[in-house]
């Protein structure tokens, strides 16, 4: 067992990116008190509903949580998780029901905008309580605060009364930045209209910093009006209120997508001129949707995070935000058979491995330090040519057709295979079979899979899958294929419809040799009929 002292030790030298970011922690606490708390921020803007980006900020930052953990044993450590539920509605999602209810209610606070779905006190409301379900499913540990409590329990009423006395300076950092329109009306201040209820951009006549407020002229009434900036009757914009967010939290580190990064340099300038110190963190690059465009809250263009555990185990979608989150990737379902597959390959490796290869290891950071030891026999792709295959509908039928590839295999002592098999199944019925596209074979592919047939006709039941991919291998190069892989790649575009796959032995193992050849009989009259 690596002790805490090795850990620490190990974690020094890790060319893993949550250490690479604890280090940069370790760096700025140096010099700050040994007993004070480290404070970690993610930020949610609930005007739609909760995507996986959401999630994956969540996931990568208790990542570089518990990286600095391991780094710094007994730091103590906090994550936020801020919703900025004051913002104005400023356009109706089109992916929610009741469309006139939020219509009637843009430039109001999200939280004094109606619940469409009719479940909560309001629409932002409901957006927080999905995202709040969602982290807890994954068991996060995290401290949920939504901007409208803050604002109105007077949390923030210190720091907005620094940016109150700082306001000319905020004002000379955020104006160069801004068109000739924009700049004429712009306020870090936003006031709550008492006449309308909604989010004013108005510019603000004078100030009072005595008094702890502000003067504007009310668009729709005309009259001026004076009003404290603490208490909730304002509300900061955003990149203001970023940076207040900052200071009075005393937060140490929160990432952004990379479309972010001048809003966090300006945000930062805000941070300082109030005194503070804006945080750590890193740019990670945006997700993208089957047409290579970025995924929005407001489009619902992306998956939605019920729909990725509709298919996959939660651990795969960990994966998938660990891996390169400095690259841009596309996100759509095509890509969650991999990441099953690759989870559970890095946890078959991983307590085979040094300490050192350990915290290396996706697996580590996704389980906290402390990976499960999950057996899964079969991969999700090779579930996925079975069920395509049998058409098998219920568990029970795949389950005997997995017991042929794996006959010490059960449900209830492989709880995990369980589970895949299910996924598989409704994978396969809802995002592979209405997309299917079987192609006909060339003579000399159709040459060749009559060959295969023929030699597992003579083949002995027994062999294992090592053995049957033999048989394949070797009907491939018996064969004028220019490339081995033609081979390999016909054989999944005619008898499934794609054109990769997992070892085809294994598929024949599991699915048995008369029926491979019942397939390729069947496959083959098909293409010919």
């Amino acid at each position: 067992m690596t002790t805490a002292d090795t850990l620490a030790e190990l974690a020094h030298t890790s060319k893993a990116w949550p250490f690479e970011e604890a280090r940069k922690l370790l760096k700025r606490l140096e010099k700050a008190d040994p007993a004070r708390e480290v404070v970690f921020e993610t930020g949610y803007g609930p005007s739609g509903l909760p995507h996986i980006g959401t999630f994956g900020e969540v996931a990568r930052t208790s990542m570089v949580r518990h990286a600095l953990e391991a780094l710094k044993p007994g730091v103590k450590t906090r994550l936020v998780c801020f919703s900025d539920d004051m913002d104005g509605l400023r356009k109706v999602p089109t992916n929610v029901p009741n469309q006139e209810l939020l219509q009637a209610a843009l430039e109001k606070p999200l939280t004094a905008v109606p619940d469409p779905f009719g479940t909560h006190s309001s629409f932002g409301a409901h957006n927080n309580a999905r995202l709040r379900s969602f982290l807890d499913s994954f068991g996060f540990q995290y401290e949920f605060l939504s901007a409208t409590e803050c604002y109105r329990s007077g949390m923030f009423d210190e720091t907005l009364l620094r940016m109150l006395a700082v306001y000319d300076d905020v004002m000379a950092i955020i104006l160069p930045t801004l068109g000739p329109d924009r700049r004429a009306t712009y306020s870090p201040f936003l006031p709550i209209s008492p006449n309308s209820g909604k989010v004013l951009q108005v510019p603000i006549e004078a100030r009072d910093l005595a008094a702890g407020t502000i003067v504007y002229t009310d668009p729709d009434t005309g009259k001026r009006v004076e009003t404290l900036v603490t208490g909730g009757h304002v509300k900061c914009q955003w990149k203001a209120d970023w940076a207040m967010r900052w200071v009075a939290l005393g937060v140490d580190y929160e990432m952004a997508g990379k479309d972010l990064i001048d809003s966090v340099t300006l945000s930062s300038k805000v941070a300082r001129a109030l005194g503070g110190r804006p945080p750590e963190g890193f740019n990670y690059e945006l997700f993208l949707d089957d047409q290579g465009q970025k995924i929005s809250k407001s489009k619902g263009n992306g998956i939605a995070v019920e729909e990725w555990l509709a298919y996959a185990t939660p651990e795969s979608l960990s994966l998938y935000m660990f891996q390169k989150p400095k690259t841009a990737k596309r996100l759509h379902f095509d890509v969650i058979p991999k990441a099953v597959d690759e989870y559970f390959t890095l946890l078959g490796a991983f307590h085979k491995e040094t300490p050192q290869k350990q915290i290396e290891n996706a697996v580590w950071h996704i389980h906290g330090g402390t990976p499960p030891q999950h057996s899964v026999p079969l991969t999700f792709g090779l579930l996925l040519n079975l069920v395509s295959a049998s058409n098998a509908h219920t568990k029970d039928i795949l389950w005997q057709f997995v017991k042929n590839y794996a006959p010490e295999a059960n449900a209830e002592d492989f709880p995990e295979l369980d589970r895949l098999i299910g996924f598989a199944i409704r994978y396969f019925e809802e995002q592979e079979k209405p997309f299917k596209v079987y192609r006909a074979p060339s003579d000399l592919e159709r040459a060749a899979m009559l060959d295969l047939s023929e030699r597992l006709a003579s083949a002995d039941a027994s062999l294992d899958a090592e053995a049957l991919q033999g048989i394949v291998y070797d009907v491939g190069k018996s064969h004028p294929f220019e490339n081995l892989r033609d081979w390999f790649k016909a054989l999944y575009e005619v008898l499934f419809g794609e054109s990769a796959g997992p070892r085809f032995g294994s598929f024949i193992k599991a699915y048995g040799i008369d029926n491979t050849r019942a397939l390729i009989a069947e496959r083959l009259a098909i293409a010919k009929s």
